[in-house]
């Protein structure tokens, strides 16, 4: 006997992508809806400032370390790498302009980004989702206070303007990582090193990088708060909205860099 039209494999499939098509551009919308409101909020952050310290100190200062950690061994092997990919073609003495181009326009950012998604946007999302499963946000709610202005506004601008400043320290210590390598390693001396970057040293590339990490900062403390605020289930559905918050920040970091890169340059 023939199965009926709508339960042929086909059908079921089609029905599937539409169902996921509605269920992301639904979302979509969603998280569009939840910036406005954040944006609309920023008038309440002076009279919030003291949340808007504690998050910069919890979002930024605590970062720090593993920030410069990650950022001392990408200038280090930046300078390694590009030294064996270019010794051919480019005399010696252009390594360092070569890697400051590298770090401040893609890899200081990026890095800086993905690194923000693992401990920023997940441990929001977690926060958000714990108190809005135990009624802690209903609780809020009832109380006359509104979630996004008490909990959304300061971290969501705690983390846009702290990022920028991460990215910056993070390309300060890439350069004196691959100053070493070049210095100690590839027998270059320092003036070497230095001497040619600011010949090419162009101040919209600076410019790109911070235009960059303004934007990344904006998706993790979004994507942090969205899903926060959208978690059900208890403490699996927790769970489950850190790793979200994870794998949509930095697929939209890698996608929204692919985007400024193309506009930038």
């Amino acid at each position: 006997m023939k199965p009926p039209v709508n339960e042929t494999p086909l059908h079921q499939t089609i029905a599937k992508v539409g169902r996921t098509a509605l269920d992301f551009f639904t979302e979509a919308g969603t998280a569009a809806l939840l910036l406005f409101r954040i944006l609309a909020g920023v008038k309440s952050l002076w009279r919030d400032r003291k949340l808007f310290f504690e998050q910069a100190v919890r979002q930024g200062v605590n970062s720090l370390p593993l920030v410069l950690l990650v950022g001392i061994f990408t200038g280090a092997v930046t300078a390694w790498q590009s030294n064996y990919q270019l010794k051919d073609y480019v005399p010696l003495q252009y390594l360092g302009s070569a890697t400051l181009k590298m770090v401040v326009i893609e890899l200081g950012p990026v890095l800086t980004g993905l690194i923000i998604a693992g401990r920023v946007s997940a441990s929001i999302a977690a926060e958000l989702g714990t108190m809005n499963v135990t009624e802690q946000i209903d609780a809020l709610e009832s109380l006359g206070i509104s979630p996004i202005r008490f909990l959304a506004v300061p971290r969501f601008f705690a983390n846009l303007l702290m990022l920028p400043v991460l990215v910056i320290l993070a390309d300060f210590i890439a350069m004196m990582g691959a100053s070493f390598v070049a210095t100690a390693l590839l027998g270059m001396t320092s003036a070497t090193f230095w001497n040619q970057i600011p010949t090419f040293f162009e101040i919209r590339d600076v410019i790109a990088g911070l235009i960059k990490a303004f934007t990344f900062g904006a998706i993790t403390a979004l994507m942090g708060c969205h899903i926060g605020f959208a978690t059900r289930g208890g403490a699996e559905g927790v769970g489950m909205a850190t790793i979200r918050a994870f794998v949509w920040s930095c697929l939209l970091i890698l996608v929204s860099d692919y985007v400024l890169a193309m506009i930038l340059f």
